[in-house]
């Protein structure tokens, strides 16, 4: 076990739709439920996750409103984007093209040590650091 993770919004989102690599983003949840895993995220990720669930027409507001506590009642470790993760967020972002919501999360990852684990695979292939990995490759 890594003992902790960096997840980003693709992979929270499967929490709640069924998707691709929907089962291992839930293994992530799991073992960060039972206490072997902790898991960090950018303090955007809420906002991420709700956006995206929104847009996805699966979920009207009374549901996304409970999953806003949800995510709430899972006290994820988020970091605001200030000192080093603000700098590092923009370095990457614009030496690697990505964006800055992407770029915080592999930002964070590296700053911690923490591998990212991501089901997009445009990040994965843009930054392609030893940090970011794909949600599908996680075993507990």
């Amino acid at each position: 076990m890594e003992g902790k993770a960096v997840v980003d919004a693709s992979v929270v989102v499967k929490w709640f739709v069924e998707e691709d690599d929907s089962a291992e983003a839930r293994l992530l949840r799991d073992a960060y439920s039972s206490g072997a895993l902790d898991l960090e995220a950018p303090d955007i990720l809420p906002y991420e996750v709700l956006n995206a669930l929104k847009y996805s027409g699966a979920f009207g507001e009374e549901e996304l409103k409970e999953i806003a506590e949800t995510l709430d009642d899972f006290q994820l470790t988020l970091h605001p984007l200030s000192g080093d993760l603000a700098r590092r967020t923009v370095e990457l972002a614009m030496r690697k093209g990505i964006t800055v919501y992407d770029a915080s999360y592999a930002a964070l990852s590296e700053l911690s040590g923490a591998p990212l684990y991501t089901a997009d695979e445009t990040l994965v292939r843009k930054v392609g650091t030893e940090w970011v990995r794909r949600v599908g490759d996680f075993e507990p």
